[in-house]
């Protein structure tokens, strides 16, 4: 069995910040499981279209009733692949995790495109599949607590967005209050 998961968010930012702040969102105080982010390949094709491949080691929780056993740690390396086109103003994520794959299978995709309605917002669109391989009876299991794990997460990485365009907006702020006032010499 496979678990599902889907939200969508609209952050009160353009397009533009939140792409940027998608960059810079490691490390947040929302995301202390994220020990480091590398990029592995960084590339723009002749459309103007930005791929980018990253390596993400986050540190995870085991739930007390899985055998400790079967997994000496708790940490996973998640491979995340984005396209970014400025002309169509779209930015589409997909991470997965590369370790403890028997075990549990996160695959996620995000969408973030500009609001349908309102330029000055961005709509983002997550879907998730947790898949879980182990034997035992105990797959659906994980994968119930995949989904119960990511849905929280989820609401995490999204405060930890808006911490991040909450300074970008002061800090553009700032810079404009500073070109605003007169130089004294």
């Amino acid at each position: 069995m496979v678990k599902f998961f889907q939200h969508t968010f609209a952050y009160d930012h353009p397009w533009e910040n939140v792409s940027y702040a998608f960059w810079l969102r490691y490390p947040n105080p929302f995301a202390s499981h994220v020990l480091c982010a590398d990029v592995i390949d960084r590339s723009i094709n002749d459309d103007g279209v930005l791929t980018t491949t990253r390596l993400v080691l986050k540190q995870g929780k085991l739930p007390k009733w899985f055998p400790q056993q079967f997994i000496k740690t708790s940490e996973a390396y998640v491979i995340e692949e984005s396209l970014v086109d400025p002309k169509t103003m779209r930015m589409v994520t997909r991470t997965r995790n590369l370790n403890h794959v028997r075990i549990m299978q996160v695959e996620e995709t995000q969408t973030i495109t500009p609001h349908p309605v309102n330029p000055d917002m961005t709509t983002v669109k997550t879907e998730a599949r947790i898949i879980s391989k182990f034997g035992w009876g105990m797959a659906q299991r994980i994968e119930m607590f995949g989904e119960s794990n990511f849905s929280k997460n989820a609401v995490k990485a999204r405060e930890g967005m808006k911490h991040i365009l909450q300074m970008i907006r002061e800090k553009r702020l700032r810079e404009r209050m500073g070109f605003m006032q007169p130089q004294t010499a």
